[in-house]
């Protein structure tokens, strides 16, 4: 078997393991690379029939309109349900304080609207796209990673899965988030999009963009950076190799068009991908403080 047979095999057993085992999961769904690849595999673990969980969208009302087309296109041509959660609602009711200021982003307020989601809905498993090789923080993960009755994560709980069992036996308000593409690498996600010909957003190819220049990094010109005249509008050729909330989603400088030359790219890059993500630069362990908090 190829090794791209072997990654699909797993996702896709994982993803019945949690159809079995859980009553009420979900699959948590960006827009990006990853959860589009995750849609791709359940494709493979359930058709014909339906999915046994909703797509959760939770939107921080910067996301990027092309992500959000791309988002209601996949919905429509799935025929599968969508639970949206608003992070704008929990700023309008005062469960969440937005952020003052050029650096302001609403990327850390998406764990209220996330967690607000899940107890709403009574998901007891989340699944997600995250992978072991984007932050160091995420390496620390198991594939069932129990969440307790706030939706925290705690390192030292992490449960032992050895020859691939998974215990995702809970107690009354706690939760599971699973990631099943934990063992993949980004040039692996990207090789299985290419051999399977999976659709995903324009933003990931090279296209000029009106951008600024904010912290050493090329952000999209938007009205939600808090812009000022000290930010001059400069047109670039620009591609995103992670897609997420406008105010923290930086883009790269690229000509790569196509999936070949992103995976060309990729290939020689010594710059991870979740490099281009301000809200990872905050602090040495930014991440492990958000997923402490109840971040995915």
């Amino acid at each position: 078997m190829d090794y791209l047979d072997h990654l699909e095999a797993e996702a896709i057993s994982i993803l019945r393991e949690v159809a079995g085992q859980f009553e009420k999961p979900a699959l948590l769904f960006s827009g990006g690379k990853d959860s589009i690849t995750l849609v791709h595999l359940a494709k493979k673990a359930f058709r014909p029939g339906k999915f046994p969980f909703p797509l959760v969208h939770i939107d921080t009302g910067h996301n990027f309109p092309e992500t959000i087309e791309f988002r209601d296109k996949l919905i429509a041509d799935l025929g599968e349900r969508l639970v949206v959660g608003l992070v704008q609602d929990a700023i309008d009711e005062g469960r969440a304080v937005e952020q003052k200021g050029k650096n302001a982003s609403r990327n850390p307020l998406q764990t209220v609207t996330l967690l607000e989601t899940i107890e709403k809905n009574q998901f007891d498993a989340c699944i997600g796209g995250a992978r072991r090789d984007e932050e160091k923080a995420r390496a620390k993960e198991r594939i069932f990673s129990v969440r307790d009755e706030f939706g925290q994560w705690d390192p030292k709980r992490q449960r032992p899965e050895l020859w691939n069992i998974f215990n995702g036996r809970i107690q009354k308000g706690e939760n599971v988030r699973v990631f099943p593409i934990s063992n993949w690498t980004e040039l692996d996600v990207w090789n299985y999009i290419k051999r399977e010909n999976i659709e995903i957003p324009s933003l990931y190819f090279a296209h000029e963009r009106d951008c600024i220049l904010r912290n050493g990094q090329w952000m999209t010109a938007d009205p939600s950076l808090n812009m000022d005249h000290e930010d001059q509008v400069v047109r670039k050729n620009v591609r995103f190799r992670t897609i997420g909330d406008m105010t923290c989603t930086a883009a790269v400088e690229s000509d790569k068009d196509d999936i070949d030359g992103v995976i060309e790219e990729i290939s020689s890059s010594r710059i991870s991908e979740r490099g281009a993500r301000m809200d990872d630069k905050v602090s040495e362990a930014a991440m492990e403080d958000r997923k402490k908090g109840g971040y995915f």
